[in-house]
């Protein structure tokens, strides 16, 4: 058995029926041209005769003296995890993404193995997708990422391809192009042992000044305190609204070009102008700006199990209606948060996160204040492949990412890229973020702001 670290145990002690804790990836597929007309049931077969399961997806939680251990099912059904499905007619977008909503709303079961997956097909235009689940606990944004394309191939006539939770560990670890906060914590950690009692008093009483200095907003970052209440802020519902949509990647580096910033800043500044127009149309814009949680991998590369991020806090500036004053705010305050992980190690740097994430953890445990958070939403972006990807020769068409809104914080913003797109995918609360996908709009008309922005 292996037992859970802290912060994977963290995210099964979080969760509550109106809180799942999964996270999930959709991916879109054109049919191969010369696909047969039994083309998926063909494929549904073959996985169901799959006989060796690979960690982790064989794996549940069992507990042991209080402490959680990933142990092999020995009663695991795959019938259970793996489903088939087709969409109503006229089987558009909207009804994909209806399902999906549906299926994100639901718990895993916590006797079996934290995984599900469903292949869907009757989607318009010679197409079908596969939707993915898998919990928090058992792998970070990153590593599901790394996941959901360890089935895939660049080759197109590549066929017989096993499912991922067939494949062997070994194989399906990729290497990570990292992103801009890992490259500025590798350049500028230093190594620490862990080996000694020394260094880990040492560690500790780093990690807390450095937490209270954060608390302070002494180091130029976002201080928690300075988070204004929303109505994204409070208790939520088990009911879910998934919406999904892709930019492209050209135009948003053209902007971050021109403009001296990163395709992450650009992102956030999207995000940003989206929400205040969303926001004002509604009559809940707060006076001060939203602070948004940007989630950074700190995983070394060739690793897969588990939960290795750390956090920064970004200031979104939508207290500013010109986009220029806005992204300056963005960009000092996600620099600040980088330069202060570029003096931490990565057992530092998670540490940290930890700590400084304890007074929201608990709260979201215990649901006391909802409406008092360290950050109004999270938004986050994983870098995703370059080249186009194939299963059994359907091209992948995009993948889009289906994350956690919690008590407190009733919408989530991930986009993961591939190609020449950024896809978003918007998940929250139905009853309480009505109409999300009036975002997608808004996420468009930023993007071409930006644009006259950057020319002028």
């Amino acid at each position: 058995m292996k037992r859970l670290s802290t912060l994977d145990t963290a995210f099964l002690l979080l969760e509550k029926r109106q809180q799942p804790m999964h996270v999930a990836g959709l991916q879109l597929f054109k049919f191969p041209k010369d696909a047969p007309r039994d083309f998926l049931q063909q494929l549904v077969d073959e996985f169901r005769n799959v006989e060796s399961i690979r960690p982790p997806f064989n794996q549940r939680v069992v507990w042991r003296m209080g402490q959680a251990f990933w142990d092999e099912d020995p009663y695991f059904d795959l019938e259970h995890h793996f489903r088939h499905s087709a969409l109503p007619k006229p089987g558009r977008v909207r009804e994909l993404l209806d399902l999906t909503s549906r299926l994100h709303s639901n718990l895993l079961d916590r006797s079996r193995p934290l995984w599900s997956s469903r292949l869907i097909e009757g989607l318009q235009g010679r197409r079908f997708a596969m939707y993915n689940k898998i919990h928090h606990s058992v792998v970070d944004g990153v590593a599901a990422m790394r996941l959901g394309q360890s089935a895939l191939t660049e080759d197109p006539n590549a066929r017989g391809l096993l499912p991922m939770w067939a494949k062997n560990p070994a194989d399906r670890r990729k290497p990570s192009r990292g992103n801009a906060v890992e490259r500025v914590i590798k350049a500028g950690a230093p190594a620490l042992s862990l080996g000694g009692i020394t260094e880990q008093i040492g560690m500790a009483r780093g990690v807390a000044g450095r937490v209270v200095e954060a608390m302070r907003g002494g180091d130029g970052a976002v201080s928690p305190f300075e988070t204004p209440r929303c109505m994204l802020n409070v208790p939520i519902t088990a009911s879910r609204r998934f919406a999904a949509q892709s930019y492209s990647l050209t135009r948003i580096k053209a902007v971050g070009k021109a403009l001296d910033c990163t395709v992450n800043d650009i992102v956030l500044a999207m995000c940003a102008a989206a929400l205040r127009q969303y926001l004002l149309s509604l009559n809940a814009l707060p006076a001060k700006s939203l602070t948004a949680m940007v989630p950074v991998s700190v995983r070394p590369e060739g690793t897969e199990g588990g939960n290795q991020i750390a956090m920064i806090l970004a200031n979104l500036g939508t207290n500013l209606a010109d986009p220029l004053d806005r992204i300056e705010v963005i960009r000092a305050s996600m620099q600040a948060g980088k330069d202060r992980f570029s003096q931490m190690s990565q057992p530092e740097i998670i540490a940290y996160t930890i700590l400084s994430s304890l007074p929201s953890t608990l709260n979201l445990a215990l649901g006391l204040a909802p409406e008092r958070q360290r950050y109004n939403l999270v938004i986050s972006n994983v870098p995703g492949p370059k080249k186009a990807l194939y299963w059994n020769g359907a091209e992948l068409e995009g993948m889009y990412p289906v994350s956690i809104p919690t008590d407190g914080q009733a919408l989530n913003i991930t986009c993961t890229s591939y190609q020449d797109s950024l896809d978003f995918g918007l998940t929250a609360c139905s009853r309480t973020v009505p109409s999300v996908q009036r975002m997608l709009d808004m996420l468009e008309d930023a993007l071409k702001e930006l644009e006259r922005v950057a020319r002028a």
